[in-house]
């Protein structure tokens, strides 16, 4: 999967036919290109969700994300997913997420991603929510969530937990 998300993100910076309109929008800030920043759908009820995106330097020099503002949930945390030698799934806090100088860094179900808790209404397929990433070297980033479908979302990310 994450495989297939960098070739994506890839395609896209590259402006490839495979850029579809679903996973047209980003931001572009400086050196970094912020690709499809996005939540499945939740349930109507569902107090938390978890949101994805791709981050793309391709500036000389790293850089790192340390936090993800919006009005759409109480708290927004940076979280990566930890499997116990059973498989069991513990989702960690993380201070930071480091984007390397000439890389990609894709946060997708089951491992690095953005969590949603606490929040405020319903999250409905099509709406976009306005956020800003926060960077060490490229200061705040203005981007939109959109809410895509809830089968974009893996099955193994469970987030009732939080």
């Amino acid at each position: 999967m994450k495989r297939a998300l960098s070739l994506l993100a890839a395609a896209l910076l590259a402006g490839t036919p495979l850029a579809t309109a679903a996973f047209a929008h980003g931001v572009t800030a400086g050196d970094l290109e912020i690709i499809h920043p996005a939540i499945p759908a939740p349930s109507p009820a569902a107090k938390s969700a978890a949101g994805y995106l791709a981050i793309s330097n391709g500036g000389a020099e790293p850089d790192r994300l340390l936090a993800v503002e919006g009005e759409f949930a109480d708290k927004i945390m940076l979280h990566t997913t930890e499997f116990s030698a059973d498989g069991v799934a513990r989702m960690m806090h993380l201070e930071a997420i480091e984007i390397p100088a000439g890389d990609t860094v894709v946060l997708e179900p089951g491992a690095m991603h953005v969590m949603l808790m606490g929040l405020t209404g319903p999250l409905a397929e099509g709406d976009l929510l306005p956020a800003t990433l926060v960077f060490e070297r490229a200061g705040r980033v203005e981007v939109e969530f959109s809410v895509d479908p809830a089968d974009a979302e893996d099955d193994h990310a469970d987030h009732s937990g939080h």
